[in-house]
């Protein structure tokens, strides 16, 4: 990667204090296709400090990206409330960015353009958007790529690329839900740290869902074990792992990362037990 990331980067800029993350037992329901309700969360509670990462975990269906939804104001609540630097979330939050698992680059732009967009729609002048978005590709090490096109790029490349696209207006939240899932083991591994030493320049709180307990240790300053369908908070366990962490695949063989995956799985295990069982009998 650029020279953004060497070991001579600036330290990281005090957290925003604008992006503290308050959810506070909230709940969502929806009506299914046969006009029945469903409960997908109820009474989440949950508190994110400005500038810290932690990762929520659970079982699938869960309302992990539920709750995602209700922090970046692209859905109401049906009951509780998400407040982000002391503010009641209304309606569409400022300042966040979204990575999903899907890639959600436009097919027709350009590796430059897909950057761009961000500055762009804010109004940021074309010749200084250009520039900004150059600058975010030599970052995540897709310097010359500019002209590719999405269809050109292997998935981890798509992936920078997306990093790039989210990192770029300086967000002082960014949601993540299951950004790396679709890769390959190897380079899910690059993406991780890679994402770390951005995170560790601009230092945005991070709200990221992932179904890998490791990636959650790895990352976090707190991982939240989520129960199995309605979804609530069970468990908050605090990652003490000192930072910066370098390489996330040292990591993984540190007496204390596997002590924590240990006592995070023992509360996850039940959790995901009861959804599959849940499952087999429906099914």
């Amino acid at each position: 990667m650029g020279d953004a990331l060497s070991a001579d980067a600036p330290p990281a800029p005090a957290a925003d204090t604008s992006a503290r993350i308050e959810i506070m037992e909230l709940t969502k329901r929806f009506l299914t296709p046969t006009g029945e309700p469903f409960t997908a969360i109820k009474d989440v509670s949950l508190t994110v400090e400005a500038g810290q990462f932690c990762a929520i975990v659970g079982p699938t269906g869960c309302g992990k990206s539920t709750t995602l939804g209700q922090v970046s104001g692209l859905d109401k609540p049906s009951a509780g409330a998400v407040l982000v630097g002391g503010q009641t979330v209304e309606g569409i939050t400022s300042g966040v960015s979204y990575m999903f698992q899907a890639d959600s680059l436009f097919p027709w732009k350009t590796v430059l353009a897909n950057v761009m967009v961000g500055p762009v729609l804010t109004g940021t002048p074309k010749r200084q958007a250009i520039s900004l978005a150059r600058d975010w590709l030599r970052r995540v090490g897709l310097n010359g790529f500019e002209d590719r096109y999405p269809h050109q790029l292997s998935g981890g490349m798509r992936k920078r690329v997306a990093m790039a696209a989210a990192l770029i207006n300086n967000p002082r939240i960014l949601l993540m839900d299951e950004p790396f899932g679709a890769l390959d083991v190897q380079t899910k591994a690059i993406m991780q740290t890679e994402l770390l030493q951005l995170w560790e320049q601009l230092r945005p709180s991070v709200l990221f869902i992932t179904h890998d307990l490791d990636e959650a240790v790895a990352l976090s300053d707190r991982v939240a074990v989520m129960t199995s369908s309605p979804g609530s908070i069970k468990d908050v366990f605090d990652i003490d792992l000192p930072r910066p962490r370098g390489n996330v695949q040292d990591l993984r063989h540190e007496p204390r990362f596997i002590e924590l995956q240990s006592q995070i799985w023992e509360s996850l295990r039940d959790e995901v037990t009861r959804a599959y069982t849940r499952t087999a009998v429906a099914a």
